[in-house]
């Protein structure tokens, strides 16, 4: 069977949407397991019906939603009903608000590189999105996560497996119709320099749109979530307000 053709002038206008300014969009992708931390802390148990409570009042709080284009949705999330019996992502899409979805399944140990990670869930990914879409969704994340540290991390082997990840998963949403978030993301931890962090997200960038290019991935159609470029949490070397927003 042959992809349907992707509608380009579709996904520009969702990808205009998602970042209309003045607008942020709403991380609701916690997984079960962080979740559950955030409930421990409050002492709230984490159940399928309690995190839908949770999520519910959110997508319920008018005020708030106004400021919101875009809901980033987990797999449980985005089949689950409100209490009324109304589909979540029905009351997301009242609110004028877009429903999202996290399609990536967490990060394993990269081969040959210790203390380095590349994320997973490409296989099945092209069977999963078309249901997503009938569900409602129209744009998706995927998080890849590289590491600054001392012993050549980040190093090419991980950049390059995690941008290519990235650009498959970005070129399978485009074929199902969805906006990929990509979003390749320097960590803050570590104790390196700002100038350090930014050699490392100008490589990474740079190798990220040229595998972006390989598979044929329509810029246009796509929405970049950068890191920001910042001296590393354990630094004792602090950039300024105006050297990073530089």
């Amino acid at each position: 069977a042959q992809d349907m053709p992707m509608n380009l002038a579709e996904l520009n206008k969702i990808a205009r949407a998602m970042v209309a300014p003045g607008k942020g969009l709403l991380a609701a992708d916690e997984s079960s397991g962080t979740i559950k931390k955030r409930f421990d802390a409050i002492g709230v148990e984490s159940t399928e019906d309690t995190r839908r409570d949770y999520r519910e009042m959110l997508f319920r709080s008018a005020e708030g939603m106004k400021h919101i284009s875009g809901v980033i949705l987990y797999d449980e999330t985005i089949w689950q009903k409100a209490k009324d019996g109304t589909p979540l992502v029905e009351l997301i899409k009242k609110a004028g608000t877009i429903p999202g979805i996290k399609v990536d399944e967490g990060t394993k140990p990269l081969p040959e590189c210790p203390g380095e990670v590349v994320t997973v869930g490409l296989d099945k990914l092209a069977d999963r999105l078309p249901k997503y879409y009938e569900q409602g969704a129209r744009f998706a994340k995927w998080r890849a996560v590289i590491d600054i540290a001392t012993g050549g991390i980040p190093s090419y082997t991980c950049i390059r497996a995690n941008a290519h990840a990235l650009a498959r998963y970005a070129a399978l949403c485009q074929a199902a119709q969805i906006v990929p978030i990509v979003e390749p993301e320097v960590l803050m931890d570590g104790d390196h320099d700002v100038e350090r962090c930014q050699q490392v997200t100008e490589l990474v960038l740079k190798l990220q749109f040229e595998e972006l290019y390989f598979n044929r991935v329509a810029l246009e159609g796509m929405v970049l979530k950068p890191n920001m470029v910042i001296s590393g949490k354990k630094s004792g070397k602090r950039a300024g307000i105006e050297e990073v927003a530089e």
